[in-house]
């Protein structure tokens, strides 16, 4: 039986004590376990975090792998896997903000800063989720068009029906789309696993990559390519994303619940992005011993690698298997972009639209853009606008990362579950770092 326990050292933070339920139509509708073994507690939680480790291996993530691997090999893994020990950090501190407030990320700006305040953020947010859709819709493109010679301006149009597809899943039951993401996350990883034992890395050479080395920061071009990695990796919305999605979950609204829900809900995530960096890594290490070692450097786009894999490799499916794992890819950012869409704009402005009504304002906002530039320019032109769409990415993370320090270093708001003063530090220095770096590819890119 859950129970219900009002925390008042959290209320004291906030405006208003009282906040409408983010996703209401799934809100703590799966039931969890007080009790019994570990591991069936843990599976009642597990999903949250698959969902949102969708957002570290999308179709922008793989420009900035395949260029890295491609020009330096494997120095640059030790970037990837940075990049992921500071998502870890922060999507902790979203799903604790979820969890033992009840309120997502854009609730919790809302509630804490002015009216003119949060109408900036919600529009800056807004742009940077269609950003992200934009690089959806494009990398899904991309691989219907190299899979089966779909033209790029169909396959964009084709990728609409998505709506219908999340919607469907939705209304199934949320477990149904957790465990979509997470099949189309196994297949992504079986298809890179294929791949790798193809192209037969050098295994301490590997290990020497996730090493940091100083001619990451000496080499400018070096550098470059590791802060859009890092931009790449750390994604704004999913960190509105998971503060909303781990109230799915029916667990006992009392400081120990809590604190059990907080625990689980790490690990699931934890060992989701642990998943996302083997994927990452998976791409850079594929690009290293494919392209670096033969001598082609310069591949820094998809559909050049999707074409130099066969020849290579020296197999006829390695080309195939690629195409279908970035198909993947796009289509689960999909959902979960669209999903944040949603949370975002119900939790800075209060709207409830219709689920399908939200979801497809959303993708239109990508499509109309993609759709232009297919038209126009062709492949060449989709590939710029991918990179395009990862600095707009970089340049809203801050705006993401500051509240939600913010919010969960505040004894005010978040009591009994405040960071200790060790996180604070730590999560201040990380997003320190994150602006600077983002800030500096934001100067370079220009």
């Amino acid at each position: 039986m859950i129970t219900q326990e009002p925390t008042s050292t959290m209320a004291q933070g906030w405006k208003s004590e009282n906040v409408a339920k983010s996703l209401p139509e799934v809100h703590a509708s799966i039931p969890v376990s007080e009790t019994g073994p570990f591991f069936k507690r843990l599976l009642a939680f597990a999903g949250p975090g698959l969902m949102v480790a969708v957002g570290y291996m999308d179709p922008g993530n793989w420009a900035t792998d395949i260029a890295g691997g491609s020009r330096f090999g494997y120095t640059l893994l030790s970037v990837i896997l940075i990049s992921n020990l500071f998502a870890m950090l922060l999507q902790h501190l979203s799903l604790k903000l979820g969890i033992a407030t009840g309120r997502d990320l854009a609730q919790a700006c809302r509630d804490h800063f002015s009216r003119p305040v949060s109408i900036a953020l919600w529009f800056l947010c807004e742009i940077a989720i269609a950003a992200c859709d934009l690089a959806e819709v494009i990398g899904s493109a991309l691989a219907l068009n190299l899979l089966f010679g779909i033209p790029l301006s169909v396959g964009v149009c084709i990728t609409a029906l998505d709506v219908l597809l999340l919607l469907y899943l939705q209304n199934k039951g949320f477990r149904w789309l957790e465990s979509i993401v997470g099949a189309l996350i196994f297949l992504i990883l079986l298809c890179f696993v294929y791949e790798i034992i193809l192209s037969r890395p050098e295994i301490a050479a590997v290990l020497g990559g996730l090493v940091p080395q100083k001619e990451v920061i000496t080499n400018p071009d070096m550098l470059y390519i590791a802060i859009g990695i890092l931009g790449a990796t750390v994604m704004p919305h999913n960190l509105y994303l998971h503060s909303s999605i781990v109230q799915t979950r029916n667990f006992a609204q009392t400081d120990s619940g809590r604190r059990n829900a907080i625990k689980f809900a790490t690990i699931d995530s934890t060992l989701s992005l642990f998943l996302a960096f083997f994927i990452n890594a998976a791409i850079l290490i594929l690009s290293a011993a494919a392209f670096h070692s033969s001598g082609n450097h310069q591949v820094a786009d998809i559909t050049d690698a999707h074409r130099l894999l066969d020849p290579l490799l020296g197999a006829t499916l390695a080309s195939v298997i690629f195409a279908v794992a970035l198909l993947a890819s796009g289509q689960n950012s999909t959902l979960t972009g669209t999903l944040a869409g949603q949370i975002v704009m119900e939790g800075f402005l209060n709207i409830r639209l219709k689920p399908w009504l939200r979801r497809l304002i959303t993708r239109l906002i990508a499509i109309v853009p993609a759709l232009i530039v297919t038209i126009l320019y062709g492949e060449h032109g989709t590939s710029e606008l991918l990179v395009f769409s990862q600095v707009v990415l970089s340049v809203q993370l801050s705006f993401a990362v500051v509240p939600l320090v913010m919010f969960t270093s505040d004894k005010l708001k978040m009591g009994a579950f405040v960071n200790p003063r060790w996180m604070t530090i730590l999560s201040w220095g990380v997003a320190g770092l994150i602006i600077i770096l983002n800030v500096v590819l934001l100067a370079g890119t220009i």
